[in-house]
């Protein structure tokens, strides 16, 4: 269960990290259902918007709701004033604090292909695989798992104690809650294949994600991937996993990426997970 939200004397922000790309208009104009969400360069923005409200909400920040709850084109328009080239593509960090006061921190980022940022499909080149680790120790769920925040030592530890040292690193390490489910990755939302999870044998989408009631994130391209019947909400054990598998990850920067679950510490231990090494169907 979620904690209590701190109060208001606790230094912290909330916050969403998004993808600013000029070529995404026109990359996706037939191939989304929902249009509305991806017609600006700011990948999902109505999403990232929703997502700092319900987080101001949460923390009862009264000031930071009025500004939040701004029209969208007045959110567009106040956060074009932060894009240096609107020509190039962009990784903006949109800070909210208890005053209702917002910054947006800019800086350049990898360009990808447009695709990448739709669902998975074998129209994107997808970018290369990613190493995908599990958390050798559990988190505790909270209104820091629920919501993003400026407060992410958790996270931080989770990559530390996988090895993963730097953000550019092709890497991803899922964090686990004390009874075994996984939560979410530590930057990213995963995607399993529901053969998969012992649990999966009704029918439904191909791919699941961990509900929110295993204390992970809310997160856009998580709310995306339901809306478009891309995923369905599922409770993942930790011995779901099989090692070697393929999986899928997404966030709000880069997309969807593809994942390779390793079930082994870089350090040489294993975790509890299924060591069954098993070629996922394409």
């Amino acid at each position: 269960m979620a904690s209590t939200p701190p109060t208001t004397s606790e230094s912290f922000q909330i916050i969403s990290s998004l993808r600013y790309d000029p070529a995404l208009p026109d990359a996706i104009r037939e191939r989304s259902s929902e249009p509305y969400l991806l017609n600006t360069p700011y990948y999902l923005l109505p999403y990232h918007q929703d997502r700092l409200l319900n987080a101001a909400r949460c923390f009862k920040w009264m000031k930071a709701i009025e500004f939040l709850q701004q029209d969208q084109a007045q959110f567009l328009q106040f956060l074009d004033t932060f894009i240096p080239d609107k020509t190039d593509a962009w990784r903006l960090r949109i800070v909210i604090e208890n005053s209702g006061a917002c910054k947006v921190e800019v800086n350049p980022t990898g360009s990808i292909d447009p695709l990448n940022l739709l669902l998975p499909s074998t129209q994107s080149l997808q970018s290369r695989t990613w190493r995908v680790y599990v958390d050798s120790e559990s988190t505790t769920p909270s209104v820091f798992t629920t919501h993003k925040t400026t407060t992410r030592e958790v996270y931080t530890a989770a990559r530390h104690r996988s090895g993963i040292l730097s953000p550019q690193e092709p890497a991803e390490v899922l964090v686990v809650n004390p009874k075994g489910e996984i939560m979410e990755g530590s930057i990213t939302t995963p995607y399993f294949r529901r053969h998969n999870s012992g649990m999966s044998r009704q029918p439904g989408p191909e791919w699941v994600t961990p509900p929110l009631s295993s204390g992970g994130n809310a997160g856009t391209t998580r709310r995306y991937a339901l809306a478009q019947g891309f995923c369905a909400e599922e409770i993942i054990m930790l011995e779901d996993l099989i090692d070697g598998d393929d999986c899928w990850l997404s966030n709000g920067v880069r997309g969807f990426i593809p994942g390779k679950i390793i079930l082994t510490h870089p350090k040489g231990s294993r975790f509890h997970g299924n060591s069954e090494n098993r070629s996922s169907e394409t």
